[in-house]
């Protein structure tokens, strides 16, 4: 019988475990699956040592967006435990001065109680444009959004404002590492992760089509297929 390999999943701002259904559901019979909570920490740091604290010895470790900037912490704090990495939807550098502005306006408009209007304006940078009235994977999102709720997506843009520039430890990454993106992702460009996937020495770079920023739920069977894959390196 062959051991399942230990994979942990990262969700982005505002995802739960909802955003890795497909994979969870598809990859159960090569990987025993955790999908971790993100919700707890102000910090990159603090939600690596979580993950970390609760991680068997050694697993597979896939992040998307806020959940690639933890697991590029997680392989700057524990490198030797994480078998193989997968990049989804991410970036290496720290914000533009633009994207800390809107990230801080995004803050400002919660605290004047409108969390179902961030949630809504965030939309049009999550998935592509011809998916924003597919109601299933909008109120999917939605849900997701209000299950993670204010407190914890104030806390979660805190973490990603204040995280560190990742782009010079990209060399050290050793193990079998997936970078992947949808070709129209607004928020994580295409341009981003063919530097990333460049600068990690055992990298391979998988692109979705007709995709924006959250590809495991926009294009979960091409996002799992890559993923199934990758676990098999």
């Amino acid at each position: 019988m062959t051991t399942k390999t230990n994979l942990i999943l990262l969700p982005g701002l505002l995802c739960d475990e909802a955003l890795w259904a497909h994979q969870a559901e598809t990859l159960a019979d090569i990987a025993d699956i955790t999908i971790a909570d993100m919700t707890q920490d102000d910090t990159i740091s603090g939600m690596a040592k979580r993950v970390l604290a609760a991680a068997p010895d050694k697993f597979a470790l896939a992040g998307l967006s806020m959940g690639g900037y933890a697991a590029q912490e997680i392989m700057r704090q524990a490198p030797e435990r994480v078998d193989r990495l997968a990049l989804l939807d991410t970036s290496a550098n720290v914000d533009t001065p633009e994207k800390t502005k809107q990230r801080k306006g995004f803050i400002a408009q919660l605290g004047l109680g409108d969390f179902k209007g961030v949630t809504a304006k965030l939309l049009p940078f999550l998935i592509h444009r011809d998916r924003l009235k597919d109601d299933a994977l909008t109120d999917t999102i939605k849900a997701s959004a209000a299950n993670v709720g204010p407190d914890a997506f104030v806390r979660q843009q805190n973490a990603i404002l204040n995280r560190p520039d990742g782009t010079g430890d990209l060399a050290k990454i050793t193990c079998p590492t997936l970078v992947m993106c949808g070709r129209q992702d607004a928020l994580t460009p295409l341009a981003q992760h063919e530097e990333m996937a460049a600068a990690i020495p055992n990298a391979a770079l998988v692109i979705i089509e007709d995709c924006g920023h959250l590809t495991p739920l926009e294009q979960p069977h091409a996002a799992s297929a890559a993923m199934r894959y990758w676990l098999s390196l």
